[in-house]
């Protein structure tokens, strides 16, 4: 199960972030998860949204560059050492890289446990070794979102 994850490009100066959190509480819609990164002059606002394509339109109105990006969330037991050898080292042996990622507390049927998103360089063949282990992926009503 892939999510939509809405990606903003945003200046990196003062208020750019305000500007486009505001618009999308102004338009009623619902922040599940978020992570912004800076890449030097410019950031990347990575957002899971109850609603992706409305989010997306408010967005681009207020002349933000931003796309729609597939990403997988998966829930993982909160002790240490769980992330690297209950889930990373799945992958060693596929040659799939973990692209970017990004940890939120668990909510709902989650509480308690780690919850991670992330972006792999091969997200379809990254579900097929998910599904073959004992992992939780989770789906867009995990997270209060329109599909």
């Amino acid at each position: 199960m892939k999510l939509k994850q809405l990606s903003v490009f945003l200046e990196n100066a003062p208020g750019r972030l305000y500007n486009a959190t505001n618009a999308l509480g102004e338009a009623g819609l619902n922040l599940r998860s978020l992570t912004i990164c800076d890449t030097g002059g410019f950031g990347v606002l990575r957002i899971l949204v109850s609603d992706v394509a409305r989010a997306r339109r408010v967005i681009m109105e207020r002349q933000f560059p931003a796309r729609v990006d597939d990403v997988i969330a998966i829930e993982i037991e909160d002790t240490p050492g769980s992330l690297a050898n209950n889930v990373l080292k799945l992958f060693l042996p596929h040659q799939v890289n973990v692209d970017y990622m990004y940890a939120l507390a668990g909510t709902g049927s989650s509480s308690g446990k780690a919850v991670m998103v992330f972006r792999f360089s091969d997200n379809d063949r990254a579900l097929e070794i998910l599904r073959g282990s004992n992992i939780r992926i989770l789906d867009a009503e995990s997270f209060g979102m329109l599909e």
